[in-house]
């Protein structure tokens, strides 16, 4: 995953909903300003509306980006009030793109070569956007080797498990989240990979989970990365990719490493670890703790899902 000169490892450049810092977020202009800039893969989220069309769309609702409002699960696509029609408020204003139209965009062949992270948001129906995301992608020419192993799917509740596997185990697995521990509880043996919050790996625990990593080959990646001292201090962590707004930023660093590691690398002091106090244990643990809260409410109890999974690979072994 990685990009490697001269024997050194680096991180590759995945554009967090796109190039969003200077695009408005999650829209094609955002993906396609990433790709542009030379980012390696795009991230977005993904909602099911009424009528069972997936849009690429990060909150439940509209309010925050758009000219609109209302749930994306209670609005239909098509229609007079429709969400085609919705328009971003900053500019470039621009359309909700839908899983197609992003998909048409990764197959396009200048595009072949980027990576899709899927953010699977847990307000969804973990059986119904599965479901929608098969029928859709099967339907390309050539998707088994042109399309699906681009894709990895991002896992924020152990719910989403078994029904990704379900209905599409041609894709990769990642968990995202903040917090080793639940990583490591509910989802070390059915993901590929982890895609991590930057403080959640600054921590003593975040050390270890790193090393686990490594031992184990899952891949690393880290999230949301703007400032150029936590994207030096990713490249020491080893991490697999960063997730950035600023495609741009990150890649003209790397190149600056790929030229002189040594000297572009000390520029960046590793003080603001220590001073920091979103990088101390006890406030991490409070930002884990709040996080899980809120998906069990909106999906249900953690231990429960895991539970169900367990007894599913019981079964499949068994059979």
């Amino acid at each position: 995953m990685s990009t490697e000169t001269s024997g050194r490892v680096l991180p590759e450049c995945w554009g967090h909903r796109g190039a969003s810092a200077a695009y408005p977020e999650n829209t094609l202009a955002s993906f396609e300003a990433a790709i542009r800039d030379g980012a390696e893969g795009i991230e977005s989220d993904v909602h099911v509306s009424q009528d069972g069309i997936l849009v690429m769309f990060h909150d439940p609702s509209l309010e925050r980006t758009t000219n609109s409002k209302g749930l994306i699960r209670e609005r239909n696509w098509y229609g007079s009030d429709g969400m085609v029609h919705v328009r971003t408020v900053k500019e470039p204003k621009q359309a909700i793109p839908t899983f197609t139209g992003t998909l048409d965009l990764l197959m396009k062949p200048e595009n072949h070569h980027i990576k899709f992270n899927i953010d699977v948001k847990v307000y969804n129906d973990p059986v119904r956007v599965f479901s929608l995301m098969d029928k859709i992608i099967t339907s390309y020419p050539e998707w088994e080797t042109r399309l699906a192993p681009r894709i990895i799917l991002g896992l924020w509740h152990p719910r989403f498990v078994n029904a990704a596997k379900a209905h599409v185990p041609y894709f990769k697995r990642s968990h995202i989240g903040s917090a080793p521990d639940i990583a490591r509880k509910y989802f070390w043996n059915d993901c590929d990979a982890f895609s991590i919050w930057f403080p959640g790996l600054a921590t003593a625990d975040g050390e270890k989970f790193r090393r686990e990593c490594k031992r184990a080959g899952k891949q690393l990646m880290v999230w949301t990365v703007n400032n150029p001292a936590e994207m030096m201090e990713a490249v020491r962590w080893g991490v697999d990719a960063i997730l950035t707004d600023v495609p741009k930023t990150w890649l003209g660093m790397r190149a600056a490493l790929n030229g002189d590691y040594d000297k572009v690398g000390s520029q960046y002091k590793r003080s603001f670890l220590w001073t920091g106090p979103l990088y101390y244990s006890a406030v991490q643990y409070a930002f884990a703790l709040l996080s899980r809260r809120r998906m069990e409410k909106a999906a249900g109890s953690f231990d429960a899902a895991e539970n169900v999974n367990t007894r599913a690979a019981m079964v499949r072994v068994r059979v």
